[in-house]
């Protein structure tokens, strides 16, 4: 029972890591990693397809064993979650300062864990 729910919870992120790929507010690589974890712990033959992507694999495999993105990518992902993050703080939770602390905070600690990783 276990197996197959993490097969279904892989799938899941996995479709969420795609969509994340043509909506800004949705991070990829976070969906993708954790795909990649639960079909690790179900499916050898899903996390090897997963990492043998033409297109997925090889961000997972650079984060993974090497803790690196392209700068490219970098790039990117700051802008378009500082501008989706701004408009969310400033847009959606004006007048509530609490959800626009934890929201900045948030937006600080991603930012600061992308910049430290290598390009």
């Amino acid at each position: 029972m276990k197996q197959k729910l993490f097969i279904v919870a892989g799938s899941l992120f996995l479709a969420f890591g795609v969509v994340g790929i043509f909506v800004p507010v949705l991070p990829t690589t976070p969906f993708l990693l954790l795909s990649a974890w639960f079909w690790l712990r179900s499916s050898r033959r899903l996390y090897d397809w997963l990492l043998s992507h033409k297109y997925l694999g090889k961000y997972i495999r650079d984060y993974m064993q090497e803790r690196k993105i392209p700068l490219r990518v970098k790039v990117y992902t700051l802008i378009l979650m500082w501008a989706s993050m701004l408009l969310c703080i400033f847009y959606f939770l004006s007048g509530r300062l609490c959800l626009q602390l934890l929201l900045s905070v948030a937006a600080i600690g991603v930012t600061i864990h992308v910049l430290k990783l290598r390009s």
